[in-house]
């Protein structure tokens, strides 16, 4: 029987990718803008009207996105053959930190990952699992729209943390 061209690389790609959608969708964080759709929605709060509570929870939360991206920046500037398969979850992760609101400019710090590719992308998914609980954490403290949108960045680090695991299986050590 003929093979159909489907990989195991192609389907995470593509798994990736659709996550990456469905994320992005979800990831609609309120950026303090007014406009019809903004101010129709029940609810929509502006950035002054966030009390130093929840503009802190989002600043810890917008740190350790940014975090998370520079460390997907650094495996792929390391590791260029793992770009096909970074830069989907990568992209999620910055769309993440601009959900969070506003703040610095994605000030990276550069880390040089150790070991090889497939080792790097295992630290990746490490520290996607620690992300994904460290905003888990956070929504138990945070209003009821923020905690929505903590649920939703901590889920996609979850999915991510898969996604990398078995990247990191095929990936060269």
């Amino acid at each position: 029987m003929r093979r159909t061209g489907t990989t195991r690389r192609g389907a995470l790609t593509a798994t990736g990718a659709i996550a990456m959608g469905a994320v992005l969708a979800g990831c609609g964080g309120d950026d303090g803008r007014a406009g019809p759709e903004k101010s129709a929605r029940p609810g929509a709060r502006t950035a002054a009207d966030r009390s130093p509570a929840e503009v802190s929870l989002r600043a810890a939360a917008r740190s350790v996105s940014t975090a998370l991206f520079a460390q997907y920046e650094a495996v792929v500037a390391a590791h260029p053959e793992t770009a096909a398969g970074l830069t989907p979850l990568r992209d999620a992760v910055r769309a993440h930190i601009t959900a969070l609101g506003p703040g610095d400019a994605l000030g990276l710090v550069r880390t040089r990952p150790g070991g090889g590719a497939g080792a790097a992308v295992r630290e990746l998914a490490a520290a996607e699992r620690r992300a994904a609980a460290s905003h888990t954490e956070a929504l138990m403290m945070a209003p009821p729209e923020l905690a929505r949108l903590l649920a939703s960045v901590a889920a996609a680090a979850s999915a991510h943390a898969y996604l990398l695991t078995a990247l990191a299986k095929e990936t060269k050590a």
